[in-house]
């Protein structure tokens, strides 16, 4: 076993220490707690925003301009799940 003195590395050579705390039970809970709080508000308004582009878009007395933004907000919805999905599986 050799012996690796810290004060004076090796030519070329870079160490580091870290130290990290262990996380607890109730830690974790409140953690994953707060992370399915927070996505469970963004999937929901998410949803309302999808349900009242489709909506306006299905609508007949909705004017061209409100169709064409509404599917824009459609488009780039559509976009960002995709690019989750395929972020998220590679």
């Amino acid at each position: 076993m050799s012996i690796f003195d810290f004060n004076n590395p090796p030519p070329n050579h870079r160490f580091t220490v870290k130290v990290e705390r262990d996380e607890t039970e109730g830690e974790r809970f409140v953690r994953l707690a707060k992370d399915l709080v927070v996505f469970s508000l963004a999937a929901g308004f998410v949803v309302v925003i999808a349900c009242l582009c489709v909506s306006t878009v299905l609508n007949s007395a909705s004017g061209l301009e409100e169709k064409k933004w509404a599917m824009s907000i459609l488009s780039a919805a559509t976009g960002g799940m995709v690019g989750y999905l395929v972020a998220r599986h590679q």
